[in-house]
């Protein structure tokens, strides 16, 4: 069954959850009625989940029927801006997902995030079982050095959705088989320009899904 919230709103920043690589902080926000899915954000590297798309995202979602929870990384917890390495990053939001899960059984998993949130994302997404990703911002290469793609991590085996922006210096990946691609005019790597338009993006690809209330 899915997961009923006493009110719609947002637990305060104080639900800490222990992983291999120390605490990680989880903002979870409930939908009034039973939760349609579980859509788990992760942050940027040197950002946090308070950045504009993930929080209008995770309202719009809340709003939608879903059970919506962001996940900051230990490192972040622990005051460092510096990311942890890839390995790191994926057992801490590996061992996080398995509590959530616990928390919202019964629900469809959706993960992702924004740069590299986004990246952890798709390179789990099948180690959580999750049945769909979204990618904002995916950083698709260093910028300026477009021979170091990055593109491999989005065959995640699931339906993947892209929201990136035509300025944006770490590129702008390609559509894939499973994966679809959204261009956001005018927007860069911090896709701040209309976060609210960001987000109803994603929300019409979770309505297709039946992941989100119509």
């Amino acid at each position: 069954m899915g997961e009923r919230g006493p009110q719609n709103g947002t637990v305060p920043h104080d639900d800490l959850l222990d992983t291999p690589r120390g605490p990680a902080r989880v903002d979870t926000g409930l939908p009034a009625e039973a939760a349609r899915a579980l859509l788990v954000l992760g942050h940027g590297a040197g950002g946090d989940v308070d950045a504009p798309d993930l929080r209008a995202l995770g309202d719009a979602a809340v709003a939608a029927g879903l059970a919506v929870a962001r996940v900051t990384q230990p490192y972040r917890v622990a005051g460092r801006r510096a990311p942890a390495p890839a390995g790191h990053l994926d057992e801490a939001w590996t061992a996080v997902l398995g509590v959530l899960r616990d928390r919202h059984p019964g629900v469809p998993l959706l993960v992702g995030g924004r740069s590299s949130g986004a990246r952890v994302a798709c390179r789990t997404a099948a180690a959580v079982a999750a049945v769909g990703v979204v990618a904002l911002a995916f950083p698709l290469h260093p910028p300026g050095r477009p021979e170091r793609s990055r593109a491999g991590e989005l065959a995640t085996g699931v339906p993947t959705l892209v929201v990136n922006g035509d300025r944006d210096p770490f590129g702008v990946p390609e559509p894939a088989p499973g994966v679809r691609v959204v261009i956001r005019p005018g927007e860069r790597h911090d896709l701040r320009g209309d976060p609210a338009a960001t987000a109803a993006v994603v929300i019409d690809w979770l309505r297709e899904h039946g992941w989100a209330r119509t």
